[in-house]
């Protein structure tokens, strides 16, 4: 498996290297036009062909071998939604605690050496050119696509920022504990709707959860917290994590956010949750506390072609939140330091 990985993440480099001209962009990302737009990297040709393409979803095989995971993708959509700004990327510094090691975050999020490769191949090529808060966002449009979802035109132009904070990630971020009432509040905090939370949350579509963020759920086996929980599925939960991993440790035992399609974006999740089979609290309760939430779930469960849809244009409204333009920030060189 740890082979698989290593062959999907020099895969996704490449390729996106290889989507870059030997000129680099005659516009830079500086973006004095302060908005977002699909062609903010252009390069020096006749034809001002995009530096990134939608060369991925037509060259990454589809073997079996492939398919397994998705590791360096799923994580590729958990940090898109964790900011505009690149700001998740950045190690603690001696000014500032980050936000990697905030409650929602820790020993959650995935992929930031994925991120460094496609930052350091880039800048050996075009330095300082292409923000880290472009790089994720391009590579979760392509995570979802080499996932079997949709695909959509990425707005670009987005600096990084500075600073980071801890703080402000623990209050911002939805944990995965959160009743409706604390996601749409969260949600609504940054410019989204109802919708777009549960829309949203159909990126648990592919990935997997520790032990310990949905640990709570299993203390009411005998006696479920929420209605409609399938008890099999609960039950099943519990084994796994009582089985102690290498270390002795069964908290850190990984269980699939979709049991029954784990590798392939898809509307399983909404069908899931109608099943009494979602895995987080979060997940469980958009059917089970909230008739409006359970409204949009049973649609995406009954329609694919609808939850993709809504899900390109919830991604493209993410993507505009609150971004840094025009002389905000800077372009990193490093994704994981402040220049």
């Amino acid at each position: 498996m740890d082979s698989l990985i290593h062959v999907a993440k020099l895969s996704l480099v490449m390729l996106l290297v290889l989507s870059v001209s030997h000129a680099c962009p005659t516009e830079s990302n500086n973006n004095q036009q302060g908005t977002l737009r699909p062609n903010a990297y252009q390069i020096a040709a006749p034809t001002r062909s995009p530096l990134f393409s939608p060369v991925l979803p037509r060259r990454l095989p589809t073997t079996h071998a492939w398919q397994p995971r998705f590791f360096a993708y799923t994580s590729m959509i958990a940090l898109s939604m964790h900011g505009c700004d690149g700001s998740v990327l950045l190690d603690d510094s001696p000014t500032f605690v980050g936000e990697k090691s905030a409650a929602p975050n820790l020993n959650s999020l995935r992929g930031f050496e994925v991120i460094d490769a496609i930052k350091s191949d880039l800048e050996s090529l075009c330095p300082e050119t292409v923000s880290c808060a472009d790089i994720l966002a391009i590579a979760a449009r392509d995570s979802v696509v080499l996932s079997g979802g949709p695909g959509w035109d990425v707005q670009t132009g987005r600096r990084d920022s500075l600073s980071a904070s801890k703080t402000v990630a623990n209050n911002n971020i939805p944990g995965p504990n959160s009743d409706v009432a604390t996601l749409v509040s969260k949600f609504q905090n940054v410019g989204l709707d109802l919708n777009d939370m549960v829309t949203l949350s159909g990126a648990h579509t592919i990935g997997k959860a520790r032990c310990s963020t949905f640990s709570s759920r299993l203390n009411g086996v005998s006696n479920p917290v929420l209605p409609g929980q399938d008890m099999g599925f609960l039950q099943s939960l519990q084994q796994l994590c009582l089985q102690s991993d290498q270390g002795g440790n069964s908290t850190q035992n990984l269980a699939e956010l979709d049991l029954v399609t784990p590798a392939t974006f898809d509307n399983q999740y909404y069908i899931n949750l109608i099943s009494g089979e979602g895995l987080l609290t979060s997940d469980q309760a958009l059917v089970t506390t909230n008739s409006d939430a359970r409204d949009i779930v049973e649609s995406y469960a009954a329609d694919t072609m609808l939850f993709f849809d809504n899900f390109v244009s919830s991604m493209v409204r993410l993507g505009g939140l609150s971004p840094l333009l025009g002389n905000s920030g800077e372009i990193r060189r490093s994704c994981r330091r402040a220049n």
